[in-house]
């Protein structure tokens, strides 16, 4: 449990939800002198994004060729790259069973997505940033003779005006391709990813990535396959999401969105609001007008076998406060289950200790300080719409995705048929 934090947090020290009451809702309020104009529809005159679904009912675009592996290839290297809003990450691992065991890894704050939001493109110190980042990528991609790989960019680069001279960029200074996913796609991939994560119990689920600069929530009706062969079902969801003939069972997507705002475009949507308190009332209430239409089951919270599975920097950060970890353990995080009243303590104390206390809360860390707080606003408007007892905490997304669909697609996992 968080270590100095004793039950419920008083009205005096933070009262957030009158904070709701006072900014939220298309009304002009003042936050310690800052004037606030807030709608549903538009906030500041910025260009309204609309949460982004599937045209049509096509499969996605394969995420490698389909050809198997002759078995002395069979332990090849694999590695996948995500280049996102905020980070750059990369894992490279070796097929083991049905699973995979990671032999390297890289990951660093880049920030590619400042300023994104005012200018509409990449700075050239983020790019410089990155850069740098990718370079130290390429030398391990070397280092261990990696042949097979999916290198990707999301949400930053989708946005830019000038993310095909970036993708150019990149490959002529460091010689790696990367491929700028579509929404569905990086959907797909996070839902895969977390499929070793789901109960036997489990027949609605709801899975949550929350990214740097977008948040995909996909739900999946497990209801018609029997316990043992829905983590499978849900892996097969790789080759696309309405699969219409498959001589295996399949998990049953009900619906997806992905909305335009992730931690770091959350924020900087509301970085000229003072009062600590105000701007994440904000951040929350402004998040949640995305979801308006995107309910699958509206009751879902009285649905028997409701499972929640969260990916994000943020979700494993709040289990790390709760847990009280001084230094972050991954053993201890993936697959550990909270309830949306330990979730809302832990933002409550976040909301206690402010910007210095955050800053200065070795639980947090230095990277996670400054984004945990729209991440924390985005979590809490999803609790509200869905409130939870089984929330499973996943440290794992993108990569582990793009890693598992590259195998599944060479053969070389077993225990698994597709």
């Amino acid at each position: 449990m968080i270590k100095n934090f004793h039950g419920p947090l008083s009205a005096s020290k933070i009262n957030y939800t009158n904070s709701f009451e006072k900014y939220c809702r298309g009304h002009l309020r003042e936050a310690k002198g800052t004037p606030i104009v807030y709608s549903s529809v538009n906030y500041r005159g910025r260009v309204d994004m609309a949460p982004k679904r599937p045209k049509s009912a096509l499969a996605f675009t394969q995420v490698v060729e389909n050809k198997s592996l002759s078995p002395s290839n069979s332990n090849e290297l694999y590695a996948a790259l995500d280049l996102g809003t905020n980070s750059c990450r990369m894992l490279i691992a070796k097929p083991k069973g049905n699973q995979f065991n990671v032999i390297d890894s890289f990951s660093k704050s880049v920030q590619l997505g400042i300023g994104l939001e005012k200018t509409g493109r990449l700075s050239r110190n983020s790019m410089n940033r990155t850069i740098q980042a990718l370079r130290v990528c390429q030398q391990k991609l070397k280092h261990h003779r990696v042949k097979r790989m999916r290198l990707v960019a999301t949400e930053a680069c989708r946005r830019a005006s000038n993310s095909k001279e970036f993708q150019k960029r990149i490959l002529s200074e460091t010689g790696l391709d990367l491929d700028i996913i579509e929404p569905e796609e990086e959907a797909r991939l996070a839902v895969i990813s977390c499929a070793p994560l789901v109960s036997k119990r489990t027949e609605q689920l709801l899975v949550i990535d929350i990214g740097g600069g977008s948040t995909e929530l996909v739900w999946i009706d497990l209801s018609n396959l029997s316990s043992g062969e829905r983590p499978r079902a849900i892996m097969r969801l790789y080759s696309g999401f309405n699969i219409d003939e498959s001589p295996f069972p399949v998990a049953k997507v009900v619906d997806w969105i992905s909305v335009p705002l992730g931690v770091a475009t959350l924020r900087d949507c509301f970085n000229d609001v003072e009062d600590d308190g105000a701007r994440f009332a904000l951040m929350s209430c402004h998040f949640e007008d995305y979801l308006a239409n995107f309910a699958p089951y509206k009751n879902a919270q009285d649905l028997n076998g409701f499972q929640i599975i969260g990916t994000s920097g943020t979700i494993t950060t709040v289990a790390a406060s709760h847990l009280g970890l001084k230094r972050y353990d991954r053993t201890k995080i993936d697959g550990f289950r909270m309830t949306s009243h330990q979730i809302n303590q832990v933002i409550g104390y976040y909301l206690q200790l402010g910007p210095d206390g955050r800053r200065n809360d070795p639980r947090i860390g230095n990277d996670r300080h400054a984004l945990i707080m729209s991440g924390s606003a985005i979590l809490q408007a999803l609790l509200r719409s869905w409130p939870t007892d089984r929330l499973s905490v996943a440290d794992r997304g993108l990569r582990e995705g793009l890693l598992y669909a590259q195998m599944n697609a060479d053969g070389v996992l077993e225990g698994t048929t597709f």
